[in-house]
């Protein structure tokens, strides 16, 4: 399974905050475009995908929601918006993972132990930085997790704490996060 985690620091953690601005909302306009590009190519949604969101904006960070395919597509940008409102209603102010919708579960989780508990399972973190290892240049195994931070990147405390996770990159130039997350699908079709 494909799996990556989006780190926004603004985006809300209440769905009453999401009203029809979206850059209002902590950038969820990013986070809309973000869950498209992880999700959908031509015509269908990809298979065998988990996406995790982590949510550090307020009022009641962190949150962390996790997407996975199935086999109902979400269509357009306004009901990607929906589906992440729904979902920060109905999250719950705890650690364990409450699904909302199939394939859709919500939970109080910070970033860093989000990336211990992937650590612990096995799984290889790499983290997007442009001054990483060029992904064309990494051995793929099938366990990979790729962590993308938002438009400003991450806070100060996980810097440092991302110091020890492999880093890579997907070319010489700062993309959006979900052009990134395009190529990084675009280079693991290819390598399959």
């Amino acid at each position: 399974m494909r799996e990556f985690i989006y780190y926004s620091q603004h985006a809300v953690t209440a769905g009453n905050l999401i009203k029809d601005n979206l850059m209002k909302a902590g950038r969820m306009d990013i986070v809309c475009n973000v869950i498209i590009a992880t999700f959908f190519v031509s015509n269908s949604q990809r298979e065998n995908v988990k996406l995790h969101l982590i949510f550090d904006g307020q009022p009641n960070p962190p949150r962390h929601l996790v997407i996975e395919s199935n086999k109902d597509p979400i269509i357009s940008k306004k009901n990607v918006a929906g589906l992440i409102k729904k979902m920060l209603y109905k999250s719950p102010n705890k650690e364990g993972l409450k699904e909302i919708l199939p394939g859709c579960s919500a939970e109080k989780r910070s970033f860093t132990q989000l990336i211990k508990d992937l650590d612990a399972e096995g799984k290889n973190v790499f983290v997007l930085h442009q001054k990483g290892t060029d992904i064309r240049n990494i051995e793929v195994k099938g366990d990979e997790v790729f962590v993308i931070g938002d438009q400003e990147g991450f806070p100060h405390d996980l810097e440092k704490y991302l110091k020890k996770v492999d880093k890579i990159t997907v070319g010489p130039k700062v993309l959006f996060a979900s052009q990134v997350m395009t190529i990084i699908h675009n280079e693991l079709d290819r390598s399959s």
